[in-house]
């Protein structure tokens, strides 16, 4: 019953936004060739539903922005890290870059959708817990972590695009 009835409260474009994320993750799960700028939009988009998430009015004020900014930073240092040596295949005549089919953008899109799911219904039906120090420090530096892996990866294949002259194909 209680599913239910979080379920039908829930907006239709929040199921349009995870229609989206599912495809774009179901992409990813295929070798492909790919633009800096459509490989952008995944990571731009997950930044945005992070940034949405926060409040500089809340329990820790303007201090929200350096604890998601602290969390960004370590997941793209963490991803940078984890990703060093694979290989990106650039192809500048064509503008795009190779990348290998993986499931891991899906698991990081859904991870976040739950995450910012969870804490609405959450809040919903705690309306305190937004207030409670913990809990924003938890859900800022998860909503920054999971946008710097995005960030992370998205910086590798810029990286990868900058090092290949631009008269070398792939």
């Amino acid at each position: 019953m209680m599913i239910q009835q979080i379920i039908s409260h829930t907006p239709v474009y929040v199921w349009a936004l995870l229609a989206f994320l599912s495809y774009r993750g179901f992409l990813a799960s295929r070798d492909r060739e790919i633009t800096l700028l459509r490989l952008s939009i995944v990571p731009l988009v997950m930044m945005g539903l992070s940034l949405s998430g926060l409040d500089g009015h809340g329990v820790l004020g303007a201090g929200v922005w350096g604890v998601w900014a602290a969390g960004l930073l370590a997941g793209a240092a963490i991803t940078w890290k984890i990703q060093q040596g694979t290989d990106i295949v650039v192809n500048r005549a064509a503008g795009t870059l190779f990348q290998r089919g993986s499931w891991t953008p899906l698991v990081l899109m859904m991870a976040i959708f739950g995450t910012k799911y969870m804490v609405a219904v959450f809040s919903a039906m705690h309306p305190e817990a937004p207030r409670q120090w913990m809990f924003a420090l938890s859900v800022t530096t998860l909503y920054g972590l999971f946008s710097g892996v995005f960030a992370g990866r998205m910086a590798r294949c810029v990286a990868a695009w900058l090092q290949q002259p631009a008269t070398a194909g792939a």
